[in-house]
């Protein structure tokens, strides 16, 4: 097993932990950047994978909002090299690992990682390794979850902040996602984007209320909730599919299939040449980088376009 990653103190303690608990398994641990094509080169001659779980990317949206070159650079192109190695390298299986925030993007983060889909699935159609893709929501525990943000405000006694009172989100643990994105390996044959069951979605005001009852506190007595306002990019809720997709049923009643959106590689780099020109482009600007995704991403709206649903669409 060869684990990969540009952050080496992750790195680090992810392979000490499989060492312990898999002492007969050889694990290899690589510092690299999917950014680097040379690099991932050197790593995909020298351990021939068969199987590919691509996780790597920037997920926050509010800074993705603030640096969204670095999304096209980090997601984008950091995917785009893997994928390519993948198809030059003959790797059997090349597995993306993506978001409901794809779905209808309102921010950098969920379009960039929309493109990600969208080359996996152009991809599909031109190379003997299968590409797919599973999508989900939060996970819970992960990097950047609100779980351990609301615990360490309740520690300082307070406020625990929520953007919006209305505010919802899908959730899984940590175990849920992994055996899910495992199984769903089981069911490809190719292109399909894989939309796991998250159950209902949840108010995150709701959230913050019960985890403040449940370390022993009184919500807006001992511990206030504050609401701070929507932050750049983000809307009220999330959605699974987009309006041209259908789900199809699995063996496994959480893991469904999205019909296929029809996508050719030659047109796809077109756009993908657009996006690559914004690092040299004189005329930078966060705005223009938005508006040149949005001819990419037809799907990207901005999120006043959606924020006025008080329904979660599911």
């Amino acid at each position: 097993m060869v684990i990969l990653d540009i952050y080496e103190n992750n790195l680090y303690d992810i392979e000490i932990e499989l060492k312990a608990e898999h002492p007969k398994v050889r694990i290899e641990a690589v510092v690299a950047s999917v950014r680097d094509k040379k690099r991932l080169k050197e790593v995909f001659e020298e351990f021939q994978p068969s199987l590919v779980f691509h996780a790597a990317a920037h997920k926050h949206v509010p800074l993705m909002e603030n640096n969204p070159l670095e999304a096209v650079k980090n997601n984008i192109f950091g995917t785009y090299n893997v994928v390519n190695c993948a198809d030059e390298y003959e790797v059997e299986k090349f597995v993306l690992i993506s978001t409901d925030k794809a779905v209808n993007p309102t921010n950098i983060m969920g379009a960039s990682k929309r493109v990600c889909e969208m080359i996996i699935q152009a991809k599909d159609k031109v190379s003997q390794t299968d590409y797919v893709a599973v999508r989900f929501g939060n996970v819970l525990g992960s990097n950047g979850s609100v779980i351990p943000l609301f615990k360490r405000q309740i520690e300082k006694g307070g406020p625990i902040t929520v953007t919006h009172k209305d505010i919802t989100r899908f959730f899984m643990t940590i175990p849920e996602a992994v055996q899910l994105i495992l199984q769903a390996v089981t069911y490809e044959e190719g292109g399909e984007i894989f939309v796991l069951d998250m159950g209902e979605p949840v108010k995150i005001y709701d959230l913050a209320v019960s985890l403040i009852k449940l370390l022993g506190y009184e919500p807006n007595v001992d511990i206030p909730i504050q609401i701070t306002g929507l932050r750049p990019g983000e809307k009220l809720y999330e959605e699974i599919l987009m309006e041209e997709e259908g789900l199809e049923a699995t063996k496994h009643d959480k893991i469904f299939i999205s019909q296929p959106v029809h996508l050719e590689m030659k047109e796809l780099e077109k756009k993908l040449k657009a996006l690559a020109k914004l690092e040299y482009d004189e005329n930078y600007s966060r705005e223009y980088v938005k508006e040149v995704m949005k001819d990419v991403v037809p799907t990207y709206k901005e999120p006043k376009e959606v924020n006025v649903k008080t329904s979660v669409k599911i």
